[in-house]
């Protein structure tokens, strides 16, 4: 069993497959500047080309674990993941308040994916 590894870095591969499984690295928004809503947005467009990238799609997500800086911001990011999600096909998640590697990062997501 093969594992394939892209766009390696010293610190992490942004796409592991493994076994028919594709891992990604934690995303987080693509301008830090922006709020809660534009952030995720941008975050989850992220996701959606890596998904692409690696042979995989959103209706194809097992596993997301969401990371937001303040759960304040828990609804707003919702409203956007909500409407990201495919119907019928929500991921098994979590969602957990930390503290980012950057202040100005307001959510992250790393995501488990099957390929298609």
């Amino acid at each position: 069993m093969s594992i394939e590894r892209q766009e390696i870095g010293q610190r992490m591969s942004r796409i592991v497959k493994h076994n028919g499984t594709i891992y990604l690295c934690g995303q987080v928004a693509a301008d830090a500047s922006a709020g809660i809503k534009e952030q995720t947005e941008t975050m989850l467009a992220k996701v959606d080309a890596l998904l692409e990238q690696a042979g995989s799609d959103r209706e194809h997500i097992l596993s997301a674990t969401v990371y937001v800086r303040d759960m304040k911001d828990f609804a707003a990011m919702n409203e956007v993941w909500d409407n990201w999600v495919p119907a019928g096909h929500a991921p098994a998640r979590a969602c957990v308040e930390a503290r980012m590697a950057r202040p100005e990062l307001l959510v992250e997501v790393s995501v488990i994916a099957a390929e298609k």
